[in-house]
Protein backbone atom coordinates (compact mmCIF):
# COMPACT_ATOMS: atom_id res chain seq x y z
CA UNK A 1 0.00 0.00 0.00
CA UNK A 2 1.04 3.61 -0.43
CA UNK A 3 1.87 6.19 2.17
CA UNK A 4 1.92 9.70 0.81
CA UNK A 5 3.52 12.78 2.17
CA UNK A 6 2.93 16.35 1.17
CA UNK A 7 4.92 19.53 1.40
CA UNK A 8 3.62 21.89 4.06
CA UNK A 9 4.59 25.52 4.53
CA UNK A 10 4.44 27.13 7.94
CA UNK A 11 6.79 29.90 9.14
CA UNK A 12 9.65 27.93 7.63
CA UNK A 13 9.71 25.75 4.57
CA UNK A 14 9.76 21.98 4.80
CA UNK A 15 10.39 19.46 2.05
CA UNK A 16 9.13 15.88 1.93
CA UNK A 17 9.24 12.91 -0.39
CA UNK A 18 6.22 12.77 -2.66
CA UNK A 19 5.36 9.16 -1.79
CA UNK A 20 6.57 6.03 -0.08
CA UNK A 21 5.44 2.44 -0.38
CA UNK A 22 5.69 -0.53 1.94
CA UNK A 23 4.17 -3.92 2.57
CA UNK A 24 1.85 -4.36 5.54
CA UNK A 25 3.87 -5.02 8.68
CA UNK A 26 7.20 -3.83 7.17
CA UNK A 27 8.66 -0.73 8.87
CA UNK A 28 9.01 2.46 6.87
CA UNK A 29 10.60 5.86 7.36
CA UNK A 30 8.99 9.04 5.98
CA UNK A 31 11.56 11.81 5.78
CA UNK A 32 11.20 15.57 6.11
CA UNK A 33 13.82 18.25 5.51
CA UNK A 34 13.54 21.61 7.27
CA UNK A 35 16.73 23.53 6.37
CA UNK A 36 15.52 26.87 7.75
CA UNK A 37 14.43 25.59 11.17
CA UNK A 38 14.93 28.05 14.01
CA UNK A 39 16.33 27.24 17.46
CA UNK A 40 12.96 27.13 19.24
CA UNK A 41 10.88 25.56 16.46
CA UNK A 42 9.19 22.24 17.16
CA UNK A 43 8.59 19.64 14.47
CA UNK A 44 5.00 18.41 14.11
CA UNK A 45 3.70 15.41 12.19
CA UNK A 46 0.08 14.89 11.09
CA UNK A 47 -1.71 12.39 8.94
CA UNK A 48 -4.73 12.76 6.73
CA UNK A 49 -6.77 9.56 6.36
CA UNK A 50 -9.13 9.27 3.38
CA UNK A 51 -12.44 11.00 4.09
CA UNK A 52 -11.25 12.53 7.38
CA UNK A 53 -9.58 15.67 8.65
CA UNK A 54 -5.92 15.85 9.67
CA UNK A 55 -4.89 14.13 12.91
CA UNK A 56 -1.93 15.13 15.07
CA UNK A 57 0.58 12.28 15.51
CA UNK A 58 3.67 13.51 17.33
CA UNK A 59 5.88 16.53 17.91
CA UNK A 60 9.44 16.95 19.04
CA UNK A 61 12.36 19.31 19.36
CA UNK A 62 15.42 17.05 19.67
CA UNK A 63 16.28 13.35 19.75
CA UNK A 64 13.67 10.61 19.47
CA UNK A 65 10.09 10.49 20.62
CA UNK A 66 7.89 7.39 20.81
CA UNK A 67 4.53 7.42 19.03
CA UNK A 68 1.75 5.04 20.09
CA UNK A 69 -0.82 5.21 17.28
CA UNK A 70 0.35 4.20 14.82
CA UNK A 71 3.29 2.50 16.60
CA UNK A 72 6.54 4.21 15.73
CA UNK A 73 8.69 7.18 16.59
CA UNK A 74 9.85 10.60 15.54
CA UNK A 75 13.59 10.80 14.88
CA UNK A 76 15.11 14.30 14.81
CA UNK A 77 18.61 14.69 13.34
CA UNK A 78 21.28 16.12 15.66
CA UNK A 79 21.56 19.25 13.50
CA UNK A 80 17.71 19.47 13.46
CA UNK A 81 17.75 20.07 9.70
CA UNK A 82 15.72 16.92 9.07
CA UNK A 83 13.43 14.49 10.79
CA UNK A 84 11.84 11.14 10.03
CA UNK A 85 8.57 9.57 11.01
CA UNK A 86 9.29 5.87 11.58
CA UNK A 87 6.29 3.54 11.43
CA UNK A 88 7.17 0.23 13.11
CA UNK A 89 4.45 -2.05 11.74
CA UNK A 90 2.20 -0.11 9.36
CA UNK A 91 -1.18 -1.63 8.53
CA UNK A 92 -3.45 -0.97 5.59
CA UNK A 93 -5.47 1.35 7.81
CA UNK A 94 -2.33 3.54 8.10
CA UNK A 95 -2.34 4.34 4.37
CA UNK A 96 -2.70 8.12 4.41
CA UNK A 97 -1.07 11.43 3.58
CA UNK A 98 1.57 12.31 6.20
CA UNK A 99 2.59 15.95 6.77
CA UNK A 100 5.41 17.53 8.71
CA UNK A 101 5.39 21.16 9.73
CA UNK A 102 7.26 23.55 12.01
Amino acid sequence: FFLSSAVTVARAQVQQESSAETTEGIAISINCSHPTIQMFDYIYWYRLLPGRGPTFLVSGHRGNKVMRDPPGRLLVAKDRLSSALWLDRPRRRDAAVYYCSL
